[in-house]
């Protein structure tokens, strides 16, 4: 397995329509082949939090196919919405996961 990892830092009192675009981007994400799902991890300042999302993805091959389909593109153009400046974007490798097989959606 494999992860797109993305800082973000979101902008001032814009928390709640990063949720919102969050949720636009994973559905995009949810047609892509491979893609297993995100966690959003905050810290900072509560009003205007710095972001780390993880993406899981089965391999870094699924990862480059959805370059391809411009859904990386397109979840850009929408965090570009509420986050302050470019994404950083890395792709990382899993040593060890351990993952329960439910599903929790952040309460907004």
């Amino acid at each position: 397995m494999h992860a797109r990892v993305w800082q973000l830092q979101i902008r001032p009192r814009k928390v709640q329509d990063f949720k919102d675009t969050l949720s636009s981007v994973v559905d995009l994400a949810r047609q892509q082949a491979g893609f297993h799902g995100v966690l959003a991890l905050s810290s900072g300042k509560s009003e205007s939090p710095d972001v780390t999302l993880v993406a899981v993805w089965d391999s870094l091959q699924a990862i480059r196919v959805s370059e391809k389909t411009l859904f990386l593109t397109e979840a850009i153009s929408r965090y570009l919405t509420c986050c302050e400046g470019l994404p950083h974007i890395s792709e990382r490798e899993f040593l060890v996961s351990d993952f329960i097989a439910t599903s929790v959606r952040a309460k907004a």
